[in-house]
């Protein structure tokens, strides 16, 4: 004799799955949020006091923009007979130049690591990883003493030199010559009878153009961003970028308080020529890396 016995109801999972997709997308878009939040903040409020006077500066509401904008930018470019232009001028200079011959030897040497196979390839890639993973502080008094002993230091290429080799930007090129370079391509133009730096010109630059523009634009920013290295190795008033200059500015408005809206109107126009570059060069700003390293 059998027994019957009820099914028990079974709670749809159909509805919960996208309950929880829901909630986890919510919690994301928080975090995001929050995120760009702390990071736009700064960069808001700067851009509000720059429009400030000084009588302004410590007496209106915090977000509240004050009407010496344009008396603040003429102060600026006449602080010490021009010394802001010639700041602006030797970061265009540093971030420029440095940040091209890096990412000229940054792609030749992620080429060769990704393509060539030579003794000690992985010895020499794995120095590059130990050389991102060490922080710039640790290199800049060794960078000084080697610079004095070369006579550069104080001159511009005290700062230009240090700022060619880029360990990130190496490892950033091989991997996007390990993905974007076929190799088959390579050995059909050696068979054709091209040669490295045949190869290299004509075929390998255009392939990794999108990369060169990636390891181009994050070079350029920490170059003109960096303070510790041009702090130490320069002397010479002329000679400092925006980040050394500034800082002077800040340093001596304890004595002059005139000198803090001047180092705040001149922090908000530094920030033009990175939103300029970011604008000019996003077109071939491509996701390619990303892809290239999950192909790796």
């Amino acid at each position: 004799m059998t027994t019957l016995t009820t099914p028990r109801p079974v709670r749809p999972t159909s509805s919960i799955a996208p309950r929880r997709r829901h909630k986890r997308s919510v919690v994301a878009t928080l975090v995001l949020l929050g995120g760009a939040i702390y990071c736009l903040v700064p960069v808001v409020w700067v851009i509000i006091a720059s429009t400030k006077s000084n009588s302004e500066l410590f007496t209106t509401l915090t977000f509240l923009p004050g009407s010496g904008l344009m008396d603040n930018i003429n102060d600026l470019f006449s602080y010490g007979g021009g010394l802001f232009a010639g700041w602006a001028a030797n970061s265009l200079l540093y971030a420029g130049v440095g940040a091209a011959l890096a990412t000229l030897v940054s792609t030749m040497a992620g080429y060769a690591l990704a393509k060539f196979d030579f003794p000690g390839r992985q010895v020499w890639f794995y120095a590059i990883l130990a050389g991102v993973l060490l922080p710039g502080i640790t290199l800049a008094i060794p960078q000084y003493l080697l610079m004095s002993m070369m006579g550069l230091a104080g001159s511009h290429w005290s700062v230009l030199l240090p700022s060619i080799i880029s360990p990130f930007g190496i490892f950033l090129a091989r991997v996007f010559a390990s993905s974007a370079v076929p190799t088959d391509t390579l050995e059909a133009a050696r068979i054709d009878g091209a040669g490295e730096g045949r190869i290299f010109g004509a075929i390998v630059l255009p392939m990794m153009v999108p990369g060169m523009v990636t390891v181009f634009l994050l070079q350029f920013v920490g170059i003109w961003n960096n303070f510790l290295l041009p702090f130490i190795m320069l002397s010479d008033e002329s000679r400092y970028p925006l980040t050394v200059g500034l800082y002077t500015l800040l340093s001596k408005g304890s004595g002059t308080p005139s000198l803090y809206s001047l180092a705040i109107i001149g922090s908000a126009v530094s920030i033009i020529p990175l939103i300029v570059m970011m604008l000019v060069l996003q077109r071939y700003w491509r996701l390619d890396l990303v892809s290239g390293g999950l192909k790796g």
